[in-house]
């Protein structure tokens, strides 16, 4: 069965929460991964990333905490390691995050900020969601 695809709302990533990017990346190139060379840290968010590609669009990312400030370390003091979010792609992050305020859905931040690899990000609150974590990002313009 092929359903249509959006072209203004893409899977970009599914993060997972890790207390170590070095151990835990083994089990993706084990089933054929490929991590990036670069683990970058994103001081706002006070963890460290590790991203690999699964297809044309989708990357799986681990994110390891870098203080027991993080919300990511709290994530697993109080779940453990897992997945944390889903983020998808969208054309223009600000122009999406008020469509969906208007909708009704909130957001944990009240403007976007920015994220991994320069891209401008906002987070649905899991309240409004169903339980899930959602992530909207939009690419930096080169």
């Amino acid at each position: 069965m092929s359903l249509p695809m959006s072209e203004d709302c893409i899977l970009d990533h599914i993060a997972i929460a890790v207390k170590s990017i070095a151990s835990s990346k083994k089990i993706y190139e084990d089933m054929g991964m490929t991590f990036s060379s670069e683990v970058e840290e994103v001081k706002d968010q006070k963890v460290l990333t590790a991203f690999a590609q699964i297809d044309q669009n989708a990357h799986i990312e681990l994110l390891e905490p870098t203080s027991s400030e993080s919300t990511i370390h709290k994530f697993i003091e109080a779940k453990g390691e897992g997945i944390h979010h889903l983020c998808f792609k969208v054309p223009d992050v600000k122009k999406k995050t008020d469509e969906l305020s208007a909708k009704g859905y909130r957001f944990i931040y009240s403007e976007p900020r920015i994220g991994a690899g320069g891209c401008l990000v906002n987070f649905m609150h899991p309240k409004s969601t169903g339980g899930v974590l959602i992530e909207i990002s939009q690419r930096p313009t080169p």
